[in-house]
């Protein structure tokens, strides 16, 4: 079956499939880190409770036979068994149905945590990272050559993701039509990284030239995907390039490296393994004909689902991020929209007072990626994903973000909960808890070249007011007396 496979992609296909099983890996660690604090049995929005309440259609999910803290970190641990063995090439070592197995197992296991981990999973990589998966099932192994409809299901998946990006800025903020975005974009994104604060500092043509290299890599890169080689490979390589330089900026989990990752099986062809001097390809056994006939399946369903994300893209009322269907099989993709001119900050500070007073010492807790202590420099977090520092600046644009984790966050702190105290990077009452604590909104700025120089402080900050007053735990029985 000539037209079913094409062996000059196979090597595209081997870096491919051990990069996802890498990012796969990541987010299982995240997951892993993170989850009692998050929605385990003593976590802010509990699964445990979602689960009493959601039905298995509208979140499939293993969870739905049981949940406890336990079993949910043996699922977490299982799949990233999973992912380091895919990584380190076990997937080519067994016979193709396993292969795929192995695949569709850690689909699974993902899609299982994702469905129950409510607004913590809610961001566009954790979609991403599933639909892609997915079509890794369909890709096969050194058992038969690529099949090219599973290739051009992952373009296609490309070029959504950045065409769909592309749209939702040309029709979102003006500043990306005025070229003006990123004046402003490195200050205000959500988790800054390292070099964030040099690129703010690039001269405004600079700027202009970053948001017009953005437009073509999302508005006209993503048709020459589909053209014959060498162009699609250009345009694979134009795409990693602003790729990495995303990766550089700034800290996106793994959206960046998943990109990346989904260009990689674009490169191949005859004339690109001549001109780069790649081994010839294996010689593949034909594939067998039931694997032919999942792939036929797998490419029809992904067909007929993306009738609403075609037609998502040229809506005038384009959603930016959307799963059509729990299984997050085809979905919508699009960031920044809009741009902030302004950094809004929270601050969560405790006292061990137990009067507040105009006297009172409040203690600020830290946390692990976002901005809080003025002299630290933004870390380097991605691929790692850290959901709640990235839900504390949701919550700064408006408490409507917070919903019902941040009222469940301070009270997690007023009692001293050690699952959610370890997402934190300092807690300043390691001895007690905190008598009152109380959430505080700044504008945080890059401080300029001479007031890094002269104070060593990367951010300038300016007290807005209160976001939320000084709040307390209400008192048990025992303290009161009552009984």
């Amino acid at each position: 079956m000539e037209w079913f496979t094409d062996a000059d992609y196979w090597l595209g296909r081997v870096v491919f499939q051990r990069g996802l099983a890498v990012l796969y890996l990541v987010a299982f660690l995240s997951v892993a880190g993170q989850f009692r604090g998050l929605i385990g049995e003593q976590g802010m929005l509990p699964a445990s409770r979602f689960l009493a309440s959601a039905r298995f259609r509208q979140a499939p999910s293993i969870f739905h036979l049981h949940y406890s803290d336990r079993f949910f970190a043996a699922i977490v641990w299982t799949g990233a068994a999973l992912s380091a063995a895919l990584a380190a090439g076990v997937g080519d070592l067994v016979p193709l149905g396993a292969s795929m197995l192995m695949w569709a197992v850690l689909w699974a296991l993902y899609l299982s945590v994702v469905n129950v981990g409510q607004t913590w999973f809610g961001f566009m990589w954790e979609s991403l990272l599933l639909e892609t998966g997915f079509l890794a099932i369909f890709l096969g192994n050194d058992d038969t050559a690529p099949p090219v409809l599973v290739l051009w299901l992952l373009r296609w998946l490309l070029f959504r993701l950045e065409f769909g990006a592309g749209l939702i800025k040309l029709r979102g903020d003006a500043c990306w039509r005025d070229l003006t975005c990123l004046y402003y974009h490195h200050e205000t994104q959500p988790m800054p990284g390292p070099l964030s604060w040099f690129f703010h500092h690039l001269p405004r043509p600079a700027h202009q030239g970053e948001a017009a290299a953005n437009h073509v890599a999302q508005l006209v890169v993503p048709f020459a995907l589909f053209a014959p080689q060498p162009v699609a490979n250009a345009a694979a390589g134009f795409i990693i390039l602003t790729q990495l330089w995303l990766i550089a900026s700034g800290n996106f989990a793994w959206l960046n490296w998943l990109t990346i990752v989904l260009a990689l099986p674009v490169v191949g062809g005859s004339t690109t393994t001549d001109a780069l001097g790649l081994p010839a390809p294996p010689h593949f056994a034909a594939a067998p004909t039931w694997y032919v006939a999942l792939v036929l399946a797998a490419t029809a369903v992904v067909a007929v689902l993306s009738y609403r994300p075609v037609r998502n893209l040229f809506s005038r009322h384009q959603l930016m991020n959307a799963s059509f269907t729990p299984l997050h099989l085809v979905n919508a993709y699009g960031a920044f929209g809009s741009v902030g001119r302004v950094r809004g900050e929270l601050v969560v500070e405790g006292t061990d007072e137990p009067e507040i007073t105009d006297a009172t010492v409040w203690k600020e807790y830290g946390f692990k990626g976002k901005p809080g202590n003025v002299r630290r420099l933004p870390p380097q977090v991605a691929p790692y994903h850290l959901r709640l520092d990235w839900l504390m600046w949701f919550a700064a644009f408006s408490p409507a973000y917070a919903g019902p984790w941040l009222p469940a966050f301070l009270v997690a702190l007023l009692n001293g909960n050690r699952a959610v105290l370890r997402l934190l990077r300092h807690n300043p009452f390691p001895h007690a808890p905190p008598t009152f604590v109380r959430v505080r909104l700044y504008r945080y700025r890059f401080t300029t070249w001479r007031q890094l120089r002269s104070t060593g402080a990367w951010w300038d900050r300016t007290l807005l007011g209160d976001y939320l007053p000084p709040v307390t735990k209400a008192p048990t029985d025992a303290e009161t007396g009552i009984s």
